[in-house]
């Protein structure tokens, strides 16, 4: 196996060279031997796969670098961030030639720890390596986890506990983050190179355009509407949407305090350090925006002129000042004024498959050369958002588990029991049976029967979701006596989430009791 990695050929302010930590004993606790097969990479002996992915050993051609970027933390702007415990080994193509970073996670101290030891106790990591393959198999963009690795030395929180990395892979990990780092300092030469190199990975159909800049900001936008659409119709919470967890590239990446939503409240949040409530569930499309509008503003000076052939020197901001015009703002702020019409169009492509409305069809990122009319709703269209409104607010009202509501009444229609085993999720209230007979009108008047609306739903509404309750039960297990039975079995049920429990497998796809639910999260730095 050999890499590559198109990072070392960008200006040395863009990262720096630094080795993984050595480590007394590591040993491979997870390997997704799937996602390994798709990147194309050799099989090797235990011991060799335990060194690459603990960093003892390095790959051919592998070069680990920490990633600069700066970001807003919690709406305030940290000016220097970067990679303070991953390193980034290289690239692959996979067996489709798209291009993967692989990334270790809690490998030590780099030049970015800001004082930190750069290590990552064994729990958030388990908990990223499950998540994120769960988020996978329910269709959402993600970051994926390759490998797990305890390191056989104690990580010192507020007590010590077991050391892990995770060998992380992502299309790119090019961040709003990394934009804001040089945008901030005035060094456009640095800039104008991240947003050509950002168009050349993920964005290649834009290079020759007139405009690259300003359709790298409609296609970023865009595909962070789909992300937090599919996120809200599957009841999941990121927990810290700070502009350095939200890519360009549109994956979900950095699961620190995130969950899955059990008993369904909008205003629900999961992270320890979020006393504010900035992240919770309802806001995460709001944020997804104004995330985005400090995105914009970096691209401002590009989009404002983007033929300028001056841009590979910063010697001459002063007269840059001139791009900042009320005329070039507005440019900006009519995209960023078009994200709530494009999420709600995502959102609602999303529920309608939930709810059985239509077949079972990703919504894709629209050509950005289309008009946006193409994003309004219709009177049709309208009436299917208030029904799963008024869905939603049934399940708020009545504190009903999100998952399990929306995969019993697919169910409940292969039962033919007049919808018994929906029913007994809720107290008995007019307001149940108007959405009963308004969402068997809506089926009835598109011409689905329930056989088909019962399919659809199946394969859009899982029965196994990552439990909050039971990773935290797996986390101790593992901590505790490094046993990850229960881990284990957690990874299989929700890496195939859409199909039917056995008798055994009821257990995980209950609710928390009282004395269970866990009320927080945490990210482990």
């Amino acid at each position: 196996m050999k890499f590559t990695n198109t990072y070392t050929n960008l200006p040395l302010d863009f990262y720096k060279k630094v080795q993984a930590a050595k480590f007394q004993n590591p040993t491979l606790i997870f390997y997704n031997s799937k996602l390994s097969e798709q990147l194309q990479i050799p099989e090797f002996d235990l011991k060799t796969t335990t060194d690459f992915f603990s960093g003892q050993q390095l790959m051919s051609g592998s070069e680990p670098l920490a990633l600069t970027y700066a970001g807003h933390q919690f709406g305030h702007f940290v000016p220097q961030l970067g990679d303070g415990r991953a390193l980034l080994l290289g690239e692959v193509l996979d067996t489709q030639d798209r291009r993967w970073d692989i990334q270790l996670k809690g490998s030590g101290p780099t030049p970015f720890s800001r004082g930190g030891d750069g290590l990552a106790p064994l729990g958030p990591m388990l908990r990223e390596y499950i998540v994120s393959e769960a988020m996978h198999a329910l269709g959402v963009p993600t970051t994926r986890a390759l490998a797990l690795v305890t390191t056989g030395d104690p990580v010192s929180r507020e007590k010590n506990l077991p050391g892990a990395i995770l060998t992380r892979v992502a299309s790119s990990h090019i961040r709003i983050g990394t934009f804001e780092f040089f945008a901030s300092r005035n060094d456009f030469k640095n800039l104008k190179i991240l947003a050509d190199y950002a168009i050349h990975r993920h964005y290649p159909d834009l290079i020759k355009s007139s405009n690259p800049y300003l359709l790298l900001l409609k296609q970023v936008l865009h595909k962070q509407a789909l992300l937090i659409a599919k996120w809200m119709t599957m009841g999941f919470i990121h927990g810290v949407m700070n502009t350095d967890n939200m890519t360009i590239s549109g994956e979900t990446i950095d699961y620190g305090p995130c969950a899955f939503i059990d008993f369904y409240d909008s205003k629900k949040v999961y992270s320890a350090i979020d006393r504010q409530g900035r992240y919770a569930f309802n806001k995460q499309a709001q944020i997804a925006k104004w995330n985005l509008s400090v995105f914009a503003s970096t691209l401002l000076p590009l989009i404002a002129d983007p033929t300028n052939q001056n841009f590979g020197s910063n010697d001459d901001y002063l007269d840059r000042k001139n791009l900042y015009t009320e005329e070039n703002i507005q440019i900006v702020q009519n995209e960023l004024d078009q994200f709530e019409v494009i999420f709600k169009y995502f959102w609602l492509q999303e529920m309608r498959q939930k709810l059985g409305f239509t077949e079972l069809k990703d919504p894709s990122v629209r050509d950005s050369k289309e008009f946006h009319e193409n994003y309004k709703l219709s009177q049709d269209d309208l009436t299917e958002y208030d029904l799963a409104q008024s869905f939603l607010n049934l399940l708020e009202s009545q504190k009903v588990d999100f998952t399990l509501a929306f995969r019993a009444l697919a169910e409940s229609l292969n039962l033919g029991s007049d919808f018994a085993k929906f029913r007994q999720l809720f107290l008995p209230h007019p307001d149940l049976e108007h959405f009963l007979q308004a969402w068997t009108a809506r089926n009835h008047a598109l011409g689905r029967s329930h056989k088909t609306v019962s399919q659809t739903m199946m394969k859009k509404n899982p029965t196994f979701i990552p439990r909050n309750h039971l990773l935290d039960q797996a986390i101790k297990d593992a901590e505790i006596r490094n046993d990850f039975t229960l881990a284990s079995k957690i990874f299989d049920i929700v890496t195939q989430p859409f199909r039917t429990a056995t008798e055994t497998e009821l257990q995980f796809t209950y609710p928390p009791k009282p004395e269970e639910q866990i009320k927080n999260t945490f990210c482990g730095t």
